[in-house]
């Protein structure tokens, strides 16, 4: 690009001053401009739903696991009153005996007897 060209700002299309690279004028047109791009496409409601309730899960399983502590009980009622929604996980981990512990990011649950689950936190050696 010569000095006699000018680029514009993909935003809002008035003419960018600075360096050669740059696409938009300013901070507001750059976030306006990626958000716009985010929201286009069939599949991003549906992709951004998923990951509040993903989200949303993680933030139980964190407000019933207490500072300091390995492990905490919870009933599935209580879960579900907080807006758990058991239908989204983000990986299952299944120990040598067999125990399969569903989580959601660094949190998850070990189902028990009598819908009662126990709540962790992933240890650094889990996949």
């Amino acid at each position: 690009m010569t000095a006699s060209e000018t680029k514009n700002c993909l935003a809002c299309g008035k003419p960018i001053k600075g360096r050669v690279d740059k696409k938009f004028c300013d901070d507001y047109c750059r976030n306006n401009y990626n958000n716009q791009q985010k929201s286009k496409g069939s599949h991003s409601t549906f992709v951004r739903n998923i990951n509040n309730a993903l989200l949303k899960n993680r933030k139980v399983l964190e407000s019933i696991l207490p500072d300091g502590e390995e492990t905490a009980k919870a009933n599935k009622d209580k879960m579900q009153r907080l807006g758990f929604q058991f239908k989204y996980l983000t990986n299952i981990y299944t120990t040598k005996t067999g125990k399969s512990y569903y989580y959601c990011y660094d949190y998850g649950y070990l189902p028990l007897d009598n819908d009662w689950y126990l709540i962790v936190r992933k240890k650094d050696d889990q996949g």
